[in-house]
């Protein structure tokens, strides 16, 4: 089945936040931000902006009726700033005028005195002075303190991980307007509908009934709109409560960069052991996660990192330790990954150095020490399903590795300018929220007399076609055509106490709710049909609209059975509710079995780098990826392409920069690079590994959205290769991105 929605995207046609027709009266948003890093707020004089012809009102602080407060998690997080700043952008008033235009000049003309205090950029400056947003984790498995002298080589090294920017096609924005009964609608482009509902309702001292969110589709999200979206959203909703007035509020591209929260950074050092025949022995290391000013959702991602610091690795001695520190950046959130990036980059760094320093190809170390059935992993888990040796064995016959690398070295021999280097990457990512009652969704759906059928999930789509897979569900439950089936808006009156679309979850979630409700509407049918063959329900089935008696077909088409349901009075609406099964994690001992199922895939990179230039095309990304049971191959296979390209771009170009001030640098699309069609690999290939999937995953087809992020990491790697081949001289280094300078760099070390 085709993505639902290509047409209308490619036609324009698609409905966003800002293109919802306006009511008559409408007003438009700005923020005035704070020009400084860090300080104290000595003085704020709006009087020349509140004299501009055209403003209706500029909100502070003091002008919330609830709690002036949107932190999700910790509550660490103004709406809008009281005292003090923390952050360049830090939102202190919100102007509501007539017109955009106007709101913008407003947001100009307001003064503001601040006292500067020390800014803070590094984390490991922040740890080291006591700023932290949570106490340090640590999740450790055997006797790492004990196990060093066992090993034959023991290697150091440090680690520096870049952030990225979402650069969501649609940037943050909210309508809002009052309803009756002094409710408000907002409609969001936001990734968690009733986390606005639940902090507008704070904001606004109002109960949540008398909020209503709703999300038609996002231009892209990635995280950025998980919890970053509420901010926005609650402004526009403060501004039309006290005004009663609609306000709509869409932030600017520049805005957008320089306001929000990124990928977070890290820095790491690293301490890794290994017996003579290879075997990881040991593996310590310590992270430094850049969580800017407020906590947001470092937490979580932080938790995540500790997740996946081994990989696809069985190490039986591990000690992980992560700190989250607090600096004066925009609050760090959530991206696609979500903290496992960032850690597998560490240990693919510990093994990359392991293999520099024993002069064997890094591959070596990496299949001797693939996790298999029964292992433990660090936090406690049993592996069950293990298939990345069937993905890396898949890869490397059916894509000839060795004929791979003979071709590279003869390349390389007869190419003085330009060298070409491979890398292997093999991925392990868990399935789950690891908070365990985020792992919980509900699905409505009506049935209507004429046969066609409403289905409401907490489901947002923001371009991964997850509305695409619902209706899959629904047509395969009832057995019915696709064009019967319409999927509404994410909206909190519909569809109440929703988890926000990530952790690659939307579809498991939603979908087995889903499926929850269809299985008994389908249950309350086959009675029905029962009744009209007078025969046993047993006997029954539906098969292409057609109700079949012990396999064979009926005159009793599917209007039919519709029609008489209706009138026997039979309820034609249901509710489903799933909650994911066997999960739990003990955070006292931080043990347990907080994921469903884990998604495996080994990915093949090639490189080919212009030695003169510093400059570089990817030739060649060929990847065996666990779809489980795919349900929809060609939009799995979109996600595994887009994935991989994004994060190529995370680990080559996308270099984010911040001055000593806390002042993005990298403030636009001139400064900031993003992957284009000249910068994509040449060659894409997906082969699905042949298995089952997983009985917790939606009809076995395993998740989609994060895991081949994952795959670029192997960039980096297949280009320290290459440089190697031009440079004897360059000594192994972990800084990412490696972009074309610092590429350059390494080409010409002495």
């Amino acid at each position: 089945m085709k993505n639902i929605d290509s047409k209308n995207h490619v036609t324009g046609r698609s409905v966003y936040v800002d293109d919802i027709p306006v009511q008559t009266g409408t007003l438009y948003g700005a923020i005035f931000g704070s020009p400084k890093a860090h300080g104290k707020i000595k003085s704020l004089d709006l009087s020349k902006a509140e004299a501009l012809e055209g403003v209706e009102r500029i909100f502070t602080y003091k002008d919330i009726p609830g709690k002036n407060q949107i932190g999700g998690i910790i509550e660490d997080e103004p709406l809008l700033a009281e005292d003090e700043v923390h952050f360049v952008g830090h939102p202190v008033a919100f102007i509501v005028a007539k017109n955009e235009k106007i709101a913008q000049k407003a947001a100009k003309l307001i003064k503001i005195d601040i006292e500067e205090f020390e800014i803070i950029t590094d984390p490991r400056k922040a740890q080291k002075k006591g700023h932290l947003l949570i106490p340090p984790r640590t999740f450790h498995i055997g006797d790492v303190k004990n196990e060093w002298s066992k090993c034959e080589s023991i290697f150091e090294g440090k680690v520096e991980i870049g952030g990225q920017e979402h650069l969501y096609i649609e940037t943050q924005g909210s309508y809002s307007y009052p309803i009756d009964n002094g409710s408000i609608k907002i409609h969001s482009s936001t990734q968690g509908a009733t986390l606005v509902q639940k902090i507008a309702a704070q904001v606004l001292g109002l109960p949540m009934h008398r909020i209503e969110v709703d999300v038609a589709r996002l231009g892209g999200a990635f995280g950025g709109k998980e919890d970053q979206a509420t901010a926005y959203a609650c402004m526009a909703a403060l501004a039309s409560y006290i005004l009663k007035k609609p306000v709509k509020h869409i932030l600017h591209r520049l805005d957008d960069m320089h306001m929000t929260g990124k990928r977070h950074p890290y820095s790491a050092d690293f301490k890794i052991g290994l017996s003579k025949d290879h075997k990881i022995l040991a593996f310590q290391t310590t992270m430094y996660q850049n969580g800017g000013a407020a906590n947001d959702l470092s937490p979580a991602i932080m938790e995540r990192t500790l997740f996946h610091t081994t990989n696809v690795y069985f190490i039986p001695n591990t000690k992980v330790t992560v700190y989250s520190c607090k600096t004066n950046l925009p609050p760090n959130t959530a991206y696609r990954g979500f903290g496992a990036p960032q850690g597998m980059f560490l240990i693919e760094s510990a093994i990359a150095k392991a293999a520099y320093e024993l002069n064997v190809p890094k591959r070596t170390i990496q299949e001797k020490n693939f996790i298999k059935e029964n292992d433990l992993f660090q936090y406690g888990q049993i592996a069950e399903n293990v298939n990345i040796t069937n993905c890396y064995q898949t890869a490397k016959k059916k894509y000839h590795i060795d004929k791979i690398e003979k071709d590279i070295q003869e390349f390389n021999s007869k190419n003085p300018n330009h060298k070409k280097g491979m890398a292997v990457m093999p991925i392990c990512f868990g399935i789950s929220f690891t908070k365990t009652p985020m792992n919980q969704a509900r699905a409505l759906v009506h049935i209507y007399q004429d046969g066609s059928l409403g289905i409401s999930t907490g489901a947002v789509e923001m371009g991964q076609a997850v509305n695409t897979k619902m209706i899959q569900v629904a047509a395969k439950v009832f057995s019915i055509n696709t064009d019967r089936i319409k999927i509404e808006s994410t909206n909190t009156t519909r569809v109440a106490n929703t988890s926000p679309t990530a952790a690659s979850s939307g579809a498991d979630l939603n979908g087995n709710a889903l499926r929850i409700a269809c299985n008994a509407l389908l249950e309350r049918l086959k009675e029905t049909a029962a009744k009209m063959l007078s025969c046993k329900v047993s006997e029954v089935s539906i098969v292409d609209e057609t109700v079949l008696k012990n396999g064979k077909k009926t005159e009793i088409l599917w209007e039919s059975l519709i029609e008489t349901a209706f009138l026997d009075r039979v309820c034609l609406t249901e509710n489903g509710h799933y909650a994911t099964p066997i999960i739990h994690f003990d955070k006292t001992k931080e043990k347990g079995h907080p994921f469903a199922y884990h998604v495996y895939g080994a990915a093949i990179i090639t490189v080919t780098l212009d030695c003169i230039r510093g400059t570089y095309e990817f030739d060649d990304v060929k990847i065996v990826h666990d779809f489980g049971n795919s349900m929809n191959s060609t939009i799995d296979n979109g996600q595994v392409e887009g994935a991989i390209v994004q994060g190529i771009g995370w680990m080559t170009m996308e270099e984010l920069a911040f001055g000593k001030d806390g002042r993005l640098l990298s403030n636009s699309l001139s400064t900031y690079k993003v992957p284009d069609i000249y910068s994509i690999p040449k060659n894409i290939e997906i082969t699905a590994l042949k298995t089952e999937g997983p009985e917790l995953a939606l009809l076995r087809s395993k998740a989609i959205g994060e895991p081949p992020f994952m795959y670029g990491i192997g960039a980096y790697f297949a280009l320290t290769k290459a440089i190697r081949e031009f440079n004897s001289n360059y000594k192994l280094d972990f800084d990412s991105p490696l972009t074309p300078e610092k590429v350059l760099m390494r080409l010409y070390q002495k």
